[in-house]
């Protein structure tokens, strides 16, 4: 079967958001921050306002709200605030203020849906120089401080005694979840980026004897999900972005049936 161009795009896009959430997806699980990066995706509707208002880049305007979101937290967080219940507070309430934004920008034609659940079969050549510079940078990222921040998730006393500050190592974290929320926004969309780090992570821990093997399991989870998912919504004309999520969500429930049977 010969594939058109955006499909081809399509799966490239795919693929590249997979490897570069792979490896964070790991660190989200380790952490438990999965609230973490809901709250952050959610911040980006905001940043999608902004960025139409002030006739910018929708890429840098979701970055910058993605970053403002993840240092409010990681600031916040150490102050007698119940982790919880801030994520909480700031992810819905920053998604509803990005929808009212939204409301108010007069002369702009905006897809919504696009943005929210995303529109993987729309990227175009610069959205796919974006992702995969994007990942890139994040992988890059991560491969550069993967010791300081195995050691900090493990332990932070560990971390301080090995000369690791392990709230810079938060910091470069968020930073690296910020910049996946901002190139995974065109392919699944705010409401199922947090659905893409996680599941493929969740998937891949069972089957993983160190962080290493795991974080490769889970990019090609990540990736058998985003083709196999174009495939099964190009085949059945469902919504591409959840259905490459539903196929994750599949993938999972299969690695614990398999766990399962092995206990049994």
């Amino acid at each position: 079967m010969i594939f058109d161009a955006f499909l081809i795009r399509a799966a490239l896009a795919g693929v590249g958001v997979a490897l570069a959430a792979a490896p964070l997806g790991c660190f989200v699980v380790w952490r438990r921050m999965a609230y973490f990066g809901d709250a952050t995706a959610h911040a980006s509707i905001l940043g999608v306002a902004l960025a139409l208002s002030f006739d910018t880049s929708v890429f840098a305007g979701v970055l910058v709200m993605a970053l403002a979101m993840g240092s409010t937290v990681s600031s916040l967080s150490g102050r007698g605030y119940a982790v919880d219940t801030l994520l909480g507070v700031l992810a819905h309430s920053s998604l509803a203020f990005g929808l009212v934004a939204v409301s108010f920008l007069s002369g702009v034609r905006l897809d919504l849906m696009a943005y929210l659940f995303g529109d993987i079969l729309a990227v175009s050549q610069t959205d796919l120089m974006i992702i995969w510079g994007g990942a890139a940078m994040v992988i890059a990222l991560l491969w550069w401080r993967w010791s300081a921040l195995l050691t900090s998730t493990l332990n932070a006393d560990l971390a301080h005694a090995a000369g690791i500050d392990p709230r810079r190592e938060q910091l470069i974290l968020t930073l690296a979840l910020s910049v996946v929320v901002a190139v995974a926004i065109k392919v699944v969309g705010v409401l199922l980026i947090a659905a893409l780090l996680i599941i493929p992570a969740a998937t891949a821990r069972p089957f993983a004897k160190t962080p290493e093997r795991m974080t490769l399991i889970a990019a090609v989870i990540g990736a058998v999900s985003a083709i196999g998912g174009l495939q099964l919504a190009f085949s059945f004309d469902t919504p591409t972005g959840p259905t490459i999520v539903c196929l994750a969500a599949v993938l999972f429930a299969l690695s614990n049936l398999h766990q399962l049977i092995r206990r049994t």
